[in-house]
């Protein structure tokens, strides 16, 4: 199936900025990972090494070697290492990487050739016997997910050896499991995206038996439903059905069998649609789906779990590749800001005496998104949890290269704003776009025009692309025209405003022949108000895409109008030295108080959602 849409995340390298000081973070936490460490649990179980004393470092959580599904952590390492190669080509990096694929080749050679996993085989027996298990099957394919990304991403073809012997493995395995067997193996136990991977795997080899794992590991009880456009759903763990879906979404990409591609646009129907959100972008509360459009009676201290975040990011990008339609680029920012932002690699910022010295400067992951009142997040440690979440956060903070640009039959799409440099080829022309932003913000000592023209903080972000062809080149640019924008996408090319045409998807098209040009695009952005679905008198602050936090420890009342926020809030604190800031604060109201953005909370107390009556 070829899609409509051609992700250029491979040629694109992140620039200074949110996205690549994340990306940086990550890759230093995974430099902290020792080799040891992340594979005594696969030396375990291949007879390799034996524990009398607890080694340096040890991980504890669940990636402890008494855990059931220890080992996991070392295949999203595997996959977060690969994807920031490719991106960024550290030698250093790719090293270690390729250690871990031979170490685990041992592992795979000592236990009889086929079985590389961190867990004992039985495990997979006993589920096959109707005996409970934690997520044994889960963490097979997070390590073979890590293997195959070696392969594809950092060109490791032992890695992909090793996982065609686990293949060998569960196709023997699941061959005498009848389909209700297998349904009741589905229905008790997380299997991850293992059917995403054999997808995968399938569209690497050709071969079918490969094709035949990715039939059997359907959740059959569960597509049927949403196949009917039922909501399966409600109350149900959200985390499990997610890769799930993605595993139809890859399937109907190998195999052109529109049932997959229904069962995917009813789920997102479902899950985001019908469902509505929190202004976050997020739609669950204690790891389940809220129900349809009652999420008022959900704000807790378990909203939003990152894994949920993550994977609904990771399928909203195949919908965005099938249909061009701005919608799910929307949906990708607003939970990129919200959710992987807000939930981890938070790092603070040390004012000298304007902080106490024991108050902790950096967050590494946060499990859930509180959204009730008087919220705070609780960050997890380097060494001692290792949840589902703290997996997920090494593969998320090594994507954000994924999202920005996208090929069409006529052009160039630009769905993320994020700093960036893009080298790609149309129409046999080699194009590079260097995408950055015009903070418009001055210097604190030298004098500049600018400081005297933007007094106040702009009410607008400006996004210049820097467009270098080799030749004079005709196509199309697309700009996304986001859902916030206070007015009117304005687009300036070489300095001159120039006219665009939306394309009904969403999208700013601008056709022209193009060689050495900037092209300047001012997004208008203001203050909105997100309602809950169920309670539209209690509302989230949004500036653009960001939500916004208020710094108070209760629900506190708001008068003013929710059709203009301006009646509420006013900026705050706008500017530091060279820098305009982001923050807010309340107005005519009976007592005042603060807000910034819900991504740069780290350690206080907060509020997202606020009753608001009318004065």
């Amino acid at each position: 199936m070829d899609s409509p849409l051609k992700s250029l995340a491979q040629s694109v390298q992140l620039l200074p900025g949110e996205a690549m000081s994340r990306r940086d973070r990550n890759l230093a936490y995974l430099n902290r990972l020792t080799t040891e460490n992340l594979l005594i649990s696969h030396y375990l179980e291949a007879g390799l090494r034996s524990l009398t004393y607890r080694p340096e470092g040890m991980h504890g959580g669940w990636d402890s070697v008494t855990s059931d599904i220890r080992g996991t952590l070392a295949g999203h390492w595997l996959s977060a290492a690969a994807r920031i190669y490719a991106e960024t080509k550290d030698q250093a990096l790719k090293l270690r990487a390729d250690f871990m694929v031979s170490e685990i080749g041992r592992c795979q050679q000592e236990n009889g050739g086929e079985w590389a996993f961190p867990i004992p085989e039985k495990y997979l027996y006993w589920l096959k016997r109707g005996k409970h298990k934690w997520a044994p099957q889960y963490v097979c394919h997070k390590n073979m997910m890590g293997l195959l990304d070696m392969y594809l991403f950092a060109g490791n073809q032992q890695a992909l050896d090793i996982d065609l012997k686990c293949a060998d493995w569960f196709y023997r395995f699941s061959g005498d499991i009848t389909r209700q067997q297998m349904n009741e193996m589905m229905d008790i136990e997380e299997t991850g995206g293992i059917m995403e991977h054999w997808a995968n795997l399938y569209a690497v080899t050709g071969d079918p038996r490969h094709l035949e794992l990715v039939r059997r590991y359907e959740r059959q009880t569960l597509f049927d439903q949403l196949e009917r456009g039922e909501d399966a759903l409600a109350n149900m763990h959200a985390n499990t059905t997610v890769p799930e879906v993605q595993g139809a979404a890859r399937a109907y990409e190998v195999t052109g069998d529109e049932r997959y591609r229904r069962i995917v646009e009813n789920y997102w129907d479902l899950a985001v649609r019908q469902r509505g959100m929190y202004a976050t972008g997020g739609q669950t509360c204690g790891e389940i789906w809220t129900p349809l459009g009652q999420q008022s009676a959900r704000l807790s201290e378990m909203n939003q779990e990152h894994c949920v975040v993550y994977n609904m990011m990771r399928l909203c990008e195949y919908l965005l590749r099938w249909t061009g339609e701005a919608e799910y680029a929307d949906y990708y920012e607003r939970n990129l800001y919200n959710g992987i932002f807000a939930q981890g690699h938070w790092q603070g910022r040390s004012r000298g005496m304007l902080l106490e010295p024991h108050i902790p400067l950096t967050g590494l992951i946060t499990y859930f998104l509180p959204l009730t009142a008087g919220s705070q997040k609780k960050w997890g440690s380097e060494l001692d949890h290792f949840w589902c979440c703290h997996c997920t956060l090494l593969q998320a903070n090594a994507i954000f290269n994924e999202g920005i640009y996208y090929q069409s039959a006529d052009g160039l799409l630009v769905c993320q704003y994020l700093p960036s440099e893009l080298d790609l080829v149309i129409n046999g022309t080699n194009i590079k776009v260097n995408q950055h932003f015009d903070w418009q913000s001055g210097e604190n000592i030298r004098i500049l025009p600018v400081n005297r023209q933007v007094q106040s903080r702009p009410g607008d972000l400006q996004v210049l692309l820097n467009i270098q062809a080799d030749r004079p080149t005709e196509f199309t640019l697309k700009l996304r025209h986001p859902w916030w924008l206070a007015a009117p996408l304005k687009c300036l090319v070489n300095g001159q405003e120039v006219s665009w045409s939306k394309d009904g998807n969403g999208f700013a098209s601008i056709r022209r022949t193009w060689e050495k040009d900037e092209v300047r695009v001012v997004l208008a952005h203001g203050l909105t108000c997100w309602s809950l679905p169920d309670r539209s008198d209690t509302v989230a602050f949004m500036d653009g895409p960001v939500v916004l936090a208020g710094l108070v420890g209760e629900e506190r009342m708001l008068f003013g109008d929710i059709r203009d926020p301006s009646t509420m809030l006013i900026p705050d604190d706008e500017r530091e030295w060279q820098t305009w800031k982001n923050g807010w604060r309340t107005v005519d109201q009976p007592v005042g108080w603060r807000f910034k953005p819900l991504y740069e909370i780290g350690n206080e107390v907060y509020t997202v959602y606020f009753p608001v009556r009318k004065p």
